[in-house]
């Protein structure tokens, strides 16, 4: 029996990785240009880091976090990352830094759920954090930067969805009165919106079950959702975000069950959707979370950040991109061949050679394989004269050119 891969995993192949390069490639572009700065953290960390960070009441710390003792110490592996982001800020004293802090990553995270189209066990997140900024300038930037990526990935038909849970102040009374109009019903509601209704009632909004989604349009319901519960100094944040996105022609709509699924959001919550996705179509989400850094045991610092699934990406990306070589040599002695590749690898080309020195045909054959633009030719004659027979792979035109003028020939064409 032969071992496979474990269900939830996914093996990125050749012709799949370069779509992976391309989506990393294009982040880095992307984000340097406005001057954030990659991180890198441990793909696993304590425990407690999200159980405190992400919030005891999500579903990822209930039920999806893959954890394990290790010499009597929890361990788990990261089920997203900005709890991780925020643990490296603190640690390595990143708020002494001149603010705003600009960091982006991309990695695996790790999450036990049911595999389905574009989510795996391992899944793979691209993200952004910005640090230290308390006005909407901020959250209108790091909308900015999802919307510049997925454009230059050539995603289409993608819509913004935005809304503010309103600070810890003004949330109190919007929380309790939520509570009291969905109590009158909450048997009829499902399990999970059962066990959330004492410990955070707003999560039943971001139920995905068509029986909760019904009793949520119950009338009282719908007056409390829409009820113009947040502080003036919210409102004017709210405002000021949505001024900015005027400005900028991203058009976007307003959506009051729109509540994100973890602990430590307030004010500004947004998601970009892509509807050519079935109904889980969010391809990113994000919003600020003010109160994390304290929580963690840092600094109060100003928060605000967004993740996308780059496996959704991948299914939307309509990339094809062969890969190519330089040169492909062409020879009959595998010495020679090798040394030649060798040598233009050195000087930058990509280069390659028949290992098992097949005949002439058959190498013609793997180089047009290959893509290889130019197949370098050396048979008896241009290894005694120190020449080398350059053909067009793509024009079929050829000439005798010498050795010495190898790297002048392919630096000019």
């Amino acid at each position: 029996m032969t071992i496979q891969a474990q269900k939830g995993t996914k093996d990125i192949l050749p012709g799949d990785s370069q779509k992976w390069q391309f989506m990393e490639e294009t982040a880095k572009e992307v984000f340097s240009n406005a001057n954030y700065q990659e991180i890198r953290t441990p793909i696993f960390e304590a425990t407690e880091l999200f159980s405190r960070g992400v919030g005891t009441t999500t579903d990822i710390v209930n039920k999806e976090m893959y954890t394990f003792i290790q010499k009597e110490r929890s361990i788990t592996l990261r089920p997203e990352n900005t709890a991780g982001v925020v643990r490296a800020f603190i640690e390595n004293g990143m708020h002494r830094l001149s603010a705003p802090v600009k960091l982006w990553y991309h990695g695996p995270m790790f999450r036990y759920e049911r595999p389905q189209a574009g989510r795996q066990r391992q899944f793979h997140q691209v993200g952004l954090e910005l640090f230290g900024i308390e006005g909407p300038v901020a959250d209108a930037e790091a909308i900015a930067m999802a919307i510049e990526y997925l454009k230059k990935l050539g995603l289409p038909d993608l819509s913004l969805e935005i809304n503010s849970l309103g600070c810890p102040k003004c949330r109190t009374a919007y929380r309790d009165r939520l509570k009291e109009v969905i109590s009158k019903n909450i048997d009829k509601f499902c399990e999970n919106c059962q066990s959330r209704l004492d410990k955070n009632p707003l999560r039943i909004l971001d139920c995905k079950v068509s029986q909760c989604q019904e009793l949520l349009a119950d009338k009282e319901i719908q007056d409390v959702i829409n009820s113009d519960f947040i502080c003036e100094e919210c409102s004017e944040h709210f405002e000021k975000l949505k001024e900015y996105l005027d400005a900028m022609g991203v058009k976007y709509s307003v959506n009051k069950l729109l509540v994100r699924g973890l602990d430590y959001y307030n004010r500004t919550v947004f998601e970009i959707k892509s509807n050519s996705l079935g109904s889980q179509n969010a391809v990113c989400g994000g919003g600020r979370y003010d109160a994390l850094t304290e929580l963690l045991g840092g600094q109060p610092t100003y928060s605000v950040g967004w993740a996308m699934g780059m496996e959704r990406l991948l299914s939307l990306i309509n990339y094809d991109v062969k890969d190519y070589l330089d040169v492909f040599v062409v020879s009959s002695s595998e010495k020679e061949a090798f040394l030649l590749a060798q040598y233009l690898r050195e000087h930058g080309f990509k280069a390659d050679f028949d290992m098992n020195c097949k005949n002439f045909k058959k190498q013609f054959e793997k180089a047009s394989k290959l893509n290889a633009k130019y197949a370098f030719v050396l048979g008896e004659d241009e290894i005694s004269n120190s020449t080398v027979t350059v053909k067009n792979l793509a024009t079929t035109e050829q000439k005798i050119i010498k050795r010495d003028d190898m790297l002048n020939f392919l630096n000019q064409v």
